[in-house]
């Protein structure tokens, strides 16, 4: 995210049904998720893919458990790290040597990259993959999401606001603490809207924490969207300019509204979307989450799961690309797991100048019966 945000702009949160017009999603979508593996360049992420032990404490378990008789831990619940990349990254170096405080190997003496400049993190179902990109020099986007077990998934994509203070502890933070709330409601049968309320709320406040007294003009602040799907609805909440796509095998739908200084002009009718899209101010955003937010609430859709399809959330690292629903569609691969998906899309965003963080997370839409 590049640009700094402006005062608040009041927005009423918006709810209802998704038009569906032009979206017939189809089993060519639909594929088996791969859950062997992990390539150089990914990381590991032993909790979300173990079937045999406890995730927490590596405890022998089954699959009919329901939780952990060793540590107690939920085994209906699975979800990316509690922390992120950094949380399951394997401590020294590539060689083997221990790595110092300030970054590099005693042995080979390289500096050890980022564990966040590429990140991959696969369930069932749902995947996401977060890349730093060519220009940034670090990964300020994060991502987390998790299913409970014959109930549903959730899923969060935060985006940290470059010129605040660390951002990329602000949008990991958010998203750990928003997916808490989420899947606690998908779990219980909850309320999803009343829950993506929350969410965002316990995430604004905890990143607004973060900040330093009297440092309130760079206070740690980032973007928000996330989804959450039972068998029957899916709700879709945001604050700021990351996304959600509706996609569906002959059509496909942008779900969101960018909470941004452009957004505002275009929906006043003084900038047309064009205009928008090439204005230096177009990421200038009108909300978002942080110590100086002043939010109330985000603003949410809620529709009816009745056909198959994917739901992709992004950051603005791909949607630059790709802004419009067509764009999206004309370059999604067909008939692959939701984690080739995430691949492509971010590939095509280095391949366009990688210019952002690039962020994607794919959950695939099984048409009456969830995610």
């Amino acid at each position: 995210m590049e640009s700094s945000p402006l005062e608040p702009m009041p927005l009423e949160p918006m709810s209802g049904e998704l038009p569906t017009e032009g979206i017939s999603p189809g089993e060519a979508l639909s594929g088996e998720l791969p859950l062997g593996g992990n390539p150089v360049g990914r990381v590991p992420v032993r909790e979300v893919l173990s079937r045999e032990s406890c995730p927490a404490c590596a405890s022998p378990v089954s699959a009919q458990d329901r939780f952990c008789e060793e540590c107690g831990r939920n085994l209906r619940v699975q979800r990316t790290p509690l922390g992120g990349p950094e949380a399951v990254a394997a401590p020294g170096c590539g060689c083997g040597g221990e790595v110092d405080a300030d970054g590099y190997c005693g042995r080979c003496g390289r500096a050890r990259p980022s564990v966040r400049d590429r990140v991959e993190f696969v369930l069932p179902g749902l995947a996401g993959v977060s890349d730093r990109g060519r220009r940034r020099q670090r990964n300020e986007d994060s991502m987390a999401f998790g299913r409970a077990r014959g109930r549903g998934v959730a899923a969060v994509v935060c985006d940290g606001v470059a010129s605040s203070e660390r951002a990329e502890q602000a949008s990991q933070l958010a998203v750990d603490v928003a997916l808490d709330v989420l899947l606690t409601a998908v779990q219980s049968g909850g309320d999803l809207e009343a829950a993506t309320a929350d969410a965002v709320l316990v995430a604004d406040g905890a990143v607004g924490r973060l900040a330093r007294p009297g440092a309130e003009e760079v206070a740690p602040s980032c973007t928000f969207v996330s989804a959450a799907v039972t068998d029957e609805v899916a709700t879709v909440g945001w604050v700021g300019d990351s996304r959600a796509y509706l996609v569906g095998e002959t059509g496909a739908a942008r779900l969101t509204k960018d909470d941004t200084w452009a957004a505002q002009l275009v929906a006043e009718g003084v900038l047309t979307e064009e205009e928008a899209l090439t204005d230096r101010r177009a990421h200038v955003l009108s909300r978002w989450l942080g110590a100086d937010s002043g939010l109330d609430a985000p603003q949410a859709v809620t529709f009816r799961v009745e056909t198959p399809g994917l739901l992709v959330l992004c950051s603005d690292g791909l949607w630059n690309y790709l802004p419009e629903p067509e764009d999206l569609l004309a370059v999604l691969p067909r008939g692959v797991a939701p984690v080739e998906v995430a691949r492509e899309l971010v590939e095509v965003a280095l391949k366009s100048g990688g210019h952002d963080n690039i962020t994607v997370v794919v959950l695939q839409l099984r048409g009456g019966h969830g995610a």
